[in-house]
């Protein structure tokens, strides 16, 4: 049988391994959480790349995308947000809930977007970036989401108009 040796401060390495591990998760775990209650969840996700099942990086898609054309439409599901009314949006405007305005992963701020849903279009401009639940492809406004008749999420054709 064997015994693992004593170091000089008197701890096994095993035990200075687990209370470095420990250490790590306890100071990682704070700043998760510090993180979260700070309300800042959207900052960090735009710089998030990861890889994709066909190889291709999600930062790649949405450069090649940066530069929608007017005339440009695309199809998907559609959620809306409300709730952080007067926080900051990625554009650096302040986020009002009444304002027709949208969040898209790639399009430049200021795009303005046609979209439709149900017979109801509104034009909507880009001032904030998401959404990030994997599908979606625009977050609305409440007042957009309501003109539009969106109770939670719809689907929709966004057009783009300049």
């Amino acid at each position: 049988m064997q015994t693992s040796k004593k170091s000089a401060a008197g701890g096994t390495r095993l035990q200075k391994a687990l209370a470095l591990i420990a250490v790590t998760l306890l100071v990682g775990g704070t700043a998760t959480a510090a993180a979260a209650k700070s309300g800042h969840h959207r900052s960090h996700h735009s710089r998030h790349i990861s890889t994709e099942p066909d190889g291709k990086s999600e930062a790649a898609f949405r450069n090649a995308n940066a530069m929608a054309p007017s005339g440009h439409s695309f199809s998907g599901i559609a959620s809306f947000y409300g709730n952080e009314s007067g926080s900051q949006t990625a554009s650096g405007e302040r986020f009002n809930e009444n304002a027709m305005t949208c969040a898209h992963r790639s399009l430049p701020f200021g795009t303005k977007l046609r979209v439709t849903h149900g017979g109801r279009s509104v034009v909507v401009k880009v001032n904030d970036r998401g959404p990030f639940v994997r599908g979606r492809v625009l977050d609305l406004s409440t007042a957009a989401a309501r003109a539009l008749g969106i109770d939670g999420v719809g689907s929709v054709t966004a057009e783009v108009l300049s």
